[in-house]
């Protein structure tokens, strides 16, 4: 067996503010409908200590088995870099470090995602989960703040 890993870079150009775009990876109300959610499935509980070795943990009911996301914070430097490891409670052993660096443009910003240290196996699956993930997370920011009662949700239900 190999031990050989895979890194994933993902940049995606975003006209949305650098400090909107960083503070979503740290707000559980915004974090529960885009981080590791689909648009079908916000998590069903998130956990964020947002500090330096500070812990997070999601929750993802799917198909009635929960699947947990959980990590630790190695840098927080807003609104321009976070760093912190990850792992998923179905594949255990494989931690991998994640770091994401927002670039403040003249309009928007650039995001990075780096993955690091992912198994072979599950480097092209993972690379489209990203995809996805940075998808909604532009998605959740364009449509504003999703928690109840507030101007954005009272708006899409009209």
């Amino acid at each position: 067996m190999s031990n050989r890993t895979a890194a994933i870079r993902i940049t995606r150009r975003l006209e949305l503010a650098p400090e909107r775009v960083f503070r979503a990876w740290l707000d559980p109300r915004l974090a529960k409908v885009w981080l590791f959610a689909t648009a079908a499935r916000p998590m069903t509980s998130v956990a964020i200590d947002p500090r330096v070795a500070g812990a997070f943990r999601l929750v993802d009911r799917a198909d009635r088995e929960p699947i947990t996301y959980s990590g630790e914070y190695l840098e927080i430097v807003p609104p321009r870099r976070l760093a912190f490891t990850l792992s998923a409670e179905h594949h255990p052993r494989a931690v991998t470090r994640v770091r994401v660096e927002i670039v403040p443009l003249a309009k928007g910003c650039d995001l990075t995602v780096t993955n690091e240290d992912v198994p072979p196996l599950y480097a092209r699956r993972t690379e489209a989960r990203w995809m996805g993930i940075l998808y909604g997370l532009e998605q959740t920011l364009r449509a504003g703040d999703p928690t109840p009662g507030s101007a954005a949700s009272t708006r899409s239900k009209r």
